[in-house]
């Protein structure tokens, strides 16, 4: 087995066939799937709560659900058997695009399980990643599940203690960590982890020497005596309905969930995904950037990849305060999955840069705008791909894009509606971490504007306990449904019925042709003071569209005797993504097209300016609003992870803003 050492790199830009400059022939592997038929643990129960046990699967007699179950390394093994040269992760090193092909990638994966076998890792155990996405966080991930452990991603923007939570849950005997701030997080918790044996850091140098910590090359070395024998013996033992990898929920209320996977979960989601998207087998290539903590990430990133043998090249760690567009240049990706506040930021930007142009080429984009909705004059349209969408598809790195997903969080019809007038239709994804990431798919050629599109093959969505409307809670039944939460038997029961449906606590409704569409989520609904069911994210949306200066919105008036509104205006973000004071370039245009000279947010609530205000109250006269001095962010707690508003936590933090618009009120 080769060590980190014995790889081929290559460098390369993208779109260029590969260049080896440097080559050390690793020992033979026998690479061989003769049986990819698993023999499955024995299970009765479709759910568990216990890391060493296995459930029954959700498979049919026929069709998409009789598939045969295989594990993640069957998965992997099969995919470097046909495509073993094919470049599979690209990272940036030194300026330069370093590859690293299947063969490689399983070849480390291989090394890095050895290490954790050395390290004394314990089998259904938890390895802890903390960092951003890069090459190593995938090795450590598969290399973890190959020695028999629990991958367990763990947030960046964690605190110690919430980092705590997370490694003491999955009882980790391994944590891996990107650099010396995360390594500090757990140095600063390790007394309270009593299972943890070692922590390895991936990216610069140690500032300390302890027994228990390894740089990434001393981690991948320490393996290099544990046989083959050994390793392949334990791959040899894992089962496809056995848990291989937790995704812990953000904890907006309370502590985080574990939501285990099993192979099988993750293996089987990967067909029954990719077949409808139309993905293609040695073709597609993706940008890593979202938390690949999150289970959106973990599954477009990396095991969607692994499966049709894709190219995953990792974004620059500041990819979302501002980066990203430059590699989205740079790389040109196939598809490529955005979360709402992503596509709002580019939508910004773009508006600005039109904002800018001459009359000439804003007349020219308006009128292309106006046929891309259209859609239906067919020279009307090839004309204005020439003039305008080609354009705009090449200055955003979306060129030879076929898929822009969305996900992970509701997004505004007007944001949908204005990348449809570009000729960017944006495929909406609906699922949660507990259906393995995706449950119903939008493609192109089929969707709906603000649908979530239709159900995965294999799988069955139904609405339990509609309303007039057909509105109902939407409860998803399939292969990729999660075993349970790790350790947490009551939540398991709130989630799984007793039939094994999961309930997701989102309420939606299906149109004659079965697209899905989400009208709200039960926790969210905010129930009056007077009884009234309300719920907010249509009436924030709503909102934000008749006034587009307001950035983010959020209904108040839970057991209330009427509703109000917490409000930020758009502002600029500073180069580490935060808020700032200055407003944006479309927020400055509202103003002078109101005659109103402020350059800041604390001008116009310093002075309340009029016609600001004014077009705000217009925009809805039923609802009580107050400004706030800073816009939401992950640094500020107000949004999660995947930039999803965390309304507990707000309500909390603007308590006393929310106190002030009830008690002026009779």
């Amino acid at each position: 087995m080769s060590s980190s050492q014995d790889t081929c790199v290559s460098r390369r830009q993208p779109g260029e066939s590969c260049r080896y400059n440097k080559w050390k022939e690793p020992k033979a592997v026998p690479l061989t799937s003769t049986s990819l038929a698993t023999t499955l643990a024995p299970a009765e129960q479709l759910w568990t709560t216990s890391r060493d046990k296995a459930v029954r699967l959700r498979m049919e007699g026929s069709g998409p659900a009789s598939e045969t179950p295989i594990t993640i390394h069957q998965l992997f093994l099969e995919t470097v058997e046909n495509y073993g040269d094919h470049p599979a992760l690209v990272s940036k090193k030194d300026g330069q695009w370093v590859t690293l092909t299947y063969r490689q990638y399983y070849e480390q994966c291989r090394a890095a399980a050895k290490s954790f076998l050395k390290l004394g890792l314990e089998r259904y155990h938890g390895v802890g990643i903390l960092g951003f996405n890069t090459a190593e966080w995938l090795i450590a991930d598969i290399g973890c599940i190959f020695a028999g452990g629990l991958a367990a991603g763990i947030y960046t923007t964690n605190s110690p203690e919430a980092c705590q939570y997370v490694a003491a849950n999955c009882e980790a005997n391994v944590v891996v960590v990107e650099d010396k701030k995360q390594l500090d997080k757990i140095l600063q918790v390790k007394d309270q982890l009593p299972h943890l044996k070692a922590i390895v850091q991936y990216k610069g140098d140690l500032h300390q020497r302890a027994p228990f910590l390894y740089t990434w090359d001393e981690f991948m070395k320490l393996g290099e005596d544990v046989p083959n024998e050994q390793l392949n013996a334990v791959i040899d033992s894992l089962r496809a309905n056995e848990c291989c990898t937790l995704i812990y929920t953000s904890g907006t209320t309370g502590n985080p969930k574990g939501v285990m996977l099993s192979h099988d979960n993750i293996t089987w989601t990967t067909q029954a995904a990719g077949m409808p998207a139309g993905l293609d087998y040695a073709e597609e290539v993706v940008i890593s950037y979202l938390p690949l903590s999150h289970a959106a990430a973990q599954m477009n990133d990396l095991w969607l990849c692994m499966r049709y043998a894709g190219t995953t090249y990792f974004a620059e760690p500041d990819a979302l305060k501002g980066s990203l567009g430059a590699t989205m240049k740079e790389v040109r990706p196939t598809s490529f999955l955005g979360v709402p506040r992503v596509w709002e930021k580019i939508q910004e930007k773009m508006r600005a840069a039109g904002a800018k142009a001459s009359p000439m080429k804003r007349r020219v984009a308006d009128w292309a705008k106006s046929i891309g909705l259209e859609n239906s004059v067919p020279w009307g349209f090839t004309l204005a791909n020439t003039l305008v969408f080609k354009k705009v598809r090449a200055a955003l790195g979306l060129d030879r894009c076929k898929l822009l997903f969305t996900g992970a969080a509701p997004i505004t019809k007007e944001s949908l509606e204005y990348f449809m007038s570009l000729n960017i239709p944006l495929m909406e994804l609906y699922g949660m971490s507990e259906s393995s990431g995706p449950h119903t798919i939008s493609v192109p050629t089929a969707f709906r504007v603000a649908s979530c599109g239709k159900v995965m093959r294999g799988c069955k969505t139904k609405l339990e306990n509609p309303d007039k409307d057909g509105n109902g809670e939407i409860c998803f039944w399939g292969r990729n449904v999660f075993m349970g939460y790790l350790n947490m038997p009551d939540k398991t029961t709130e989630a799984l019925d007793e039939d094994g449906w999961l309930h997701s606590g989102d309420l939606g409704k299906h149109d004659q042709y079965e697209f899905l569409y989400i009208t709200g989520r039960i926790k969210e609904l905010i129930i009056t003071a007077g009884g009234e069911n309300i719920p907010p994210v249509l009436i924030e949306d709503a909102l934000k569209a008749e006034a587009p200066i307001v950035s983010n919105a959020m209904l108040i008036g839970d057991k209330l005797k009427f509703l109000s509104m917490l409000l930020t205006l758009k502002c600029i973000t500073d180069d580490n993504g935060e808020p700032t004071d200055d407003l944006s370039q479309e927020a400055l245009d509202i103003c002078r097209q109101n005659n109103v000279t402020a350059t800041k947010v604390s001008e116009i609530i310093a002075n309340k300016e009029p016609a600001i205000y004014q077009s705000i109250q217009e925009a809805f006269e039923r609802i009580n609003w107050v400004i706030l001095e800073r816009d939401f962010s992950i640094s500020g707690g107000e949004l999660g992870p995947t930039m999803k508003l965390r309304r507990p936590i707000v309500v909390k933090m603007y308590q006393e803003k929310i106190d002030e618009m009830y008690a002026v009120k009779p």
